[in-house]
């Protein structure tokens, strides 16, 4: 994960936990299992204790092999923690049913909660990137060098494939920003209105994130594609897609070379 790479430095992550509300409240909710398991462990049979521990155990080994599993496949730390989170919601809901079920449903509102008042920051480290508004955009792509190729990013903070793919655009610029290709990204959140205007639909937040490869004003390429139905089941976007679908890599050759 080249994301993950990028933002290993615990202390920086260690910071993020404290001052973000997303990471506290739910470092809190997990924590505060150990008390409710210590209070318990002073009430159960030796024979409901051996159970439970029994169950503690599956439940971690199988969330040990899963996050496993992310490390490997996921491209970005904003991705990788979301489903972490995740798994870490769904085995501490199941523990806390061996319990009581009544525990169960107060996690459960609990990370309900969570959910509707703290949102996942999204990635916050250093590109090539410039974040512009609808009327900059217009301004660069009509006024200055329109032989340039532009690859924007539409996007809305307020969803989570946005958050989940957050980094990509700022670290594909470190490696594909030259004269003749440019990296921005524009906020639909703050700009609706303008959507509209690129060819987007904010009918339905599947179509976001949207990337469009502009060159001499107009959009050349764009993905998803405009007549994009969403599905219920579909890879997510990629830094690898972004590189094959716009052809990053021979856009990088043909700048060296010259052309």
């Amino acid at each position: 994960m080249s994301s993950i790479g990028h933002n290993a430095n615990p202390v920086h992550w260690m910071n993020r936990m404290v001052s973000e509300p997303y990471y506290l409240l739910h470092c809190l909710a997990f924590f505060s299992y150990i008390p409710v398991r210590c209070a318990a462990a002073q009430v159960l049979s030796s024979r409901s204790s051996a159970h439970l521990l029994h169950r503690e155990i599956q439940a971690l080994l199988s969330f040990c092999v899963l996050v496993a599993i992310k490390v490997v496949r996921t491209e970005s730390w904003e991705a990788f923690i979301s489903d972490t989170l995740f798994y870490a919601k769904i085995f501490l809901a199941a523990i806390a049913l061996v319990l009581d079920y009544h525990l169960a449903l107060w996690y459960a509102l609990a990370f309900l909660v969570i959910y509707i008042i703290a949102q996942q920051p999204a990635y916050e480290g250093f590109g090539a990137s410039s974040p512009l508004t609808p009327l900059q955009l217009e301004t660069v792509l009509t006024e200055v060098n329109t032989s340039k190729f532009w690859m924007v990013e539409f996007r809305s903070q307020s969803t989570s494939s946005c958050i989940r793919a957050s980094s990509f655009i700022p670290e594909l610029s470190v490696t594909f920003s030259n004269k003749n290709l440019s990296f921005v990204t524009i906020d639909l959140g703050l700009f609706p209105n303008a959507a509209e205007k690129f060819g987007i639909s904010l009918g339905s937040l599947h179509q976001l994130p949207a990337y469009v490869l502009f060159h001499d004003g107009t959009g050349i390429l764009r993905l998803p594609e405009t007549d994009y139905e969403a599905k219920l089941f579909e890879s997510p976007v990629t830094k690898k897609l972004l590189c094959r679908h716009f052809e990053l890599d021979k856009l990088l050759l043909d700048y060296i070379k010259g052309k």
